[in-house]
């Protein structure tokens, strides 16, 4: 049987490292203060919720992945399959993510627009669950024509999830129907 290994995660000293790379690629000093956001810990435990849709094994703090479970199943009973596109990432990850669309051409601007800066992305709470299901692109807005988003639309909040970047969300980061956040009562 194989030993699931849970992703590496940076602790405070190796988020900040991983801040101050990203502010020599481009992120500006304000970042934070300008869309809104705190820097995010990563959490101590994760497990894992499963294969995502590239078949790469995804995970979640504990609570998250309890209620991630519960939704799921509840969706599948009602006929809706909600896949997993991604879960956790740590800041490091982040970070690279970062570096690959500036090496494809992508301006620091446009990538923002679109992502997190390295340690405040929502992923690395291990709270988020990036959503797809069958017969739709994965992160792509018509995600929300689907009757997966009618179903989170509707239910998401009974397990504790909710959309994280609405249309003209507070942030000022794109329209993301297929990020959801599992949030502590």
């Amino acid at each position: 049987m194989k030993t699931l290994q849970p992703p590496m995660r940076c602790d405070t000293t190796q988020r900040q490292r991983v801040i101050a790379a990203s502010r020599v690629l481009g992120v500006p000093r304000d970042y934070a203060t300008r869309y809104r956001l705190r820097a995010v810990r990563e959490p101590r435990v994760l497990t894992c919720i499963g294969i995502d849709i590239h078949g790469r094994e995804q995970w979640l703090a504990p609570p998250a992945a309890r209620a991630w479970a519960r939704m799921q199943q509840a969706a599948a009973r009602e006929g809706v399959v909600l896949d997993i596109v991604s879960a956790f990432r740590s800041a490091s990850h982040q970070l690279l993510i970062l570096e690959r669309k500036l090496e494809r051409g992508q301006s620091i601007d446009e990538i923002l627009r679109v992502s997190a800066a390295p340690g405040y992305s929502e992923h690395h709470s291990g709270r988020v669950v990036d959503i797809t299901t069958p017969g739709f692109a994965a992160l792509e807005e018509e995600f929300e024509r689907s009757t997966a988003f009618d179903w989170l639309q509707r239910d998401a909040s009974r397990f504790g999830f909710s959309l994280s970047y609405p249309r003209g969300n507070r942030h000022g980061i794109a329209y993301e129907p297929w990020h959801w956040c599992w949030r502590p009562r």
